[in-house]
């Protein structure tokens, strides 16, 4: 049950287990190319927001905020 809303995805629903374990949905796994063992990165917004990240993409991720930190610093120079 794969849901698309521009470029967006929604995989289902999970529960949180009895040892704090998620399972990810197959669909997701697959989309993601997650192979049983890796190691993911789970990062926290707020306090309702989880964010699950491949530790191998952790240098692509990190560019890619550092760009938009990159124009959000510029538009702050700019409205000065």
């Amino acid at each position: 049950m794969v849901k698309k809303h521009k470029g967006k995805k929604f995989y289902g629903t999970t529960t949180l287990g009895e040892r704090g374990q998620v399972v990810i949905p197959l669909e997701a796994r697959k989309a993601m190319k997650i192979d049983k063992s890796e190691k993911l990165l789970v990062f926290g917004i707020g306090r309702d927001i989880l964010i699950f990240s491949k530790a191998s993409n952790l240098r692509k991720m990190v560019s890619h905020l550092s760009a938009k930190l990159k124009i959000v610093k510029d538009i702050i120079k700019k409205s000065r």
